[in-house]
């Protein structure tokens, strides 16, 4: 057997944000720490908008005036999460997730306590914490008190290079060893222990070759890399460079090896071979070209169990402006669909569900007015962006319910009672039938009215934003990877989207890097733990 090119007692694979938590968590543990990671780091984290759900009373929280407990907390959350894990995680997670802000700011991750006076879908750069999911939604709200908990790391822009640049900084100061342009293919199993990886690397490439793939790294690691012949396209580029310029290595992970490598929704075949029904075709993978589920595949080599692989989320959120949670949402039929005051992933996922996967909002003029004012001031450049096209480009206008109806399709009497049973219940007083809190809801009668196509697949104005939540089965304890007998595999473990987590069962903006932190840390910490016992 070939000897070991390098070593350390924990190799981090993929280092995005639960990479890089895992690594700090087991550099905290007194761990030597390698991280590998095929591109550049940053991964998805680096992407995303830089949210953390986080509550409970966290230090932000509480600056900013918003009193939060861990029970209300977790009344929320349990109705999103399900038993996708124990309700001993779930509370555990909750009554943890003022110290992980804590941990984060100690780190450098900066946060400030701006409350979002609207609902959004993200804030704007005045805002930094606001309502992330659907806490101020219908039935939600007789569950649990609505609190905002979606922490946004603070930095103009979209702030998920403000979360993950400094753990990264940070990372590096306490003396976690970083290597890129690295690829694990295959997990070194000795005595029924991981015990290592190996890899393919260019880092022995020349120069100017290592360049050029650093620069095409972030391509991949930018927001047009979701458009599926770019990503192709990137990812065929830097797969010739690692065929002719990568070298394998062995890697020793002393005590053990945690797999961060993402999810697999660059993986089309992958997706539809878990979700064969799901119209991923018509969705915007959202991710990396790294996301392309090589880690878990490492691990079911092993006989690794999954879990949630069959579970997509897709979203489509219509706020800004916050005006259009008084339209309806109706699908092809003419029938409503949802409270659409819901987190934009429910109404992606109701959208998936419709006939044709085809939906709309319907505005009256009253209400097209009020969001055109809204706009300027609610949204940042891409929100507004998608707005304008979706109220220019993507909708259908008619001086009366029939007969926008049947420009957009629609059988023009189907819309007409579901217009005149949206409208009777407010004149009378009673309950919205699908739960829409009524300070939200909106009378629509004043012509002319439109409707504004948001299905899934709408050229016009945007795709659905899509990714994968399923992942390897972890001991919730620990992070050690699980077999389909419930044993772990001795040394092997995972975190983010890698493994089933907090939010494999309904995302909501801010859970899933939450989540990364939340068990990059408990996978760090436990690699080292479990290593010393043996």
């Amino acid at each position: 057997m070939r000897t070991w090119d390098s070593s350390a007692d924990v190799v981090v694979v993929g280092y995005g944000g639960a990479g890089v938590a895992a690594a700090l968590a087991a550099r905290e543990s007194g761990a030597d720490v390698l991280a590998l990671d095929r591109y550049l780091g940053g991964g998805a984290t680096a992407l995303s908008g830089g949210i953390v759900y986080a509550g409970g009373g966290t230090w932000v929280q509480r600056a900013a005036g918003v009193s939060d407990d861990v029970e209300n907390m977790l009344s929320y959350l349990r109705a999103e999460v399900g038993d996708t894990v124990s309700e001993r995680t779930l509370r555990r997670f909750c009554e943890e997730s003022p110290a992980m802000i804590d941990w984060l700011t100690s780190h450098g991750v900066p946060f400030q306590p701006s409350l979002c006076p609207f609902k959004t879908s993200y804030p704007t750069d005045d805002y930094y914490l606001y309502y992330s999911g659907s806490e101020n939604s219908g039935g939600f709200r007789e569950l649990a008190t609505p609190r905002q908990r979606g922490h946004r790391a603070h930095g103009r822009g979209v702030s998920g290079k403000k979360l993950f640049g400094p753990l990264a900084a940070s990372a590096a100061q306490h003396g976690v060893r970083v290597q890129i342009g690295t690829r694990a293919t295959r997990l070194v199993l000795e005595d029924g222990r991981v015990t290592g990886i190996e890899a393919t690397t260019i880092s022995r490439a020349p120069l100017a070759v290592q360049r050029r793939f650093a620069a095409l790294s972030k391509i991949s690691a930018k927001p047009g890399v979701y458009h599926q012949g770019l990503r192709r396209a990137v990812q065929a580029l830097l797969a010739r460079i690692e065929r002719r310029y990568g070298v394998p290595v062995r890697i020793q992970a002393r005590s053990g090896v945690i797999l961060t490598t993402g999810g697999f929704i660059a993986n089309g075949e992958m997706v539809k071979q878990y979700a064969p029904e799901y119209p991923w075709a018509e969705g915007l993978p959202l991710g990396t070209a790294g996301d392309d589920g090589s880690g878990i595949a490492m691990a079911q080599a092993l006989g690794a169990a999954t879990g949630r692989m069959d579970v997509l989320s897709t979203w489509r959120f219509i706020a800004p402006p916050s005006a259009f949670f008084g339209s309806i949402a109706v699908d092809a039929n003419g029938n409503r669909m949802i409270d659409e005051s819901r987190y934009g992933a429910a109404l992606g996922q109701a959208i998936a569900a419709a006939p044709g996967h085809r939906a709309w909002l319907l505005v009256d003029a009253a209400l097209a007015a009020e969001a055109r004012r809204q706009l300027g001031k609610q949204s940042v450049w891409f929100q507004r962006m998608q707005a304008e096209r979706l109220m220019r480009m993507g909708s259908a206008s008619g001086r009366t319910v029939e007969e926008v109806a049947a420009r957009a399709g629609i059988e023009p009497a189907a819309l007409r009672k579901t217009v005149d049973a949206h409208n009777r219940a407010i004149e009378h007083n009673q309950p919205d039938p699908m739960g829409k809190p009524d300070d939200l809801r909106r009378p629509l009668h004043s012509g002319p009215f439109a409707l504004l196509d948001i299905s899934f697949k709408s050229h016009l104005t945007y795709p659905m934003p899509m990714l994968t939540l399923g992942g390897l089965l972890v001991d919730e304890e620990t992070g050690a990877v699980r077999t389909d007998s419930g044993s772990s595999i001795p040394g092997l473990f995972a975190a983010g989207r890698a493994a089933v987590g907090i939010c494999s069962n309904s995302y909501v903006s801010g859970l899933s890097l939450a989540d990364c932190v939340y068990s990059g840390r408990r996978a760090g910490t436990h690699a080292v733990q479990l290593a010393n016992t043996h």
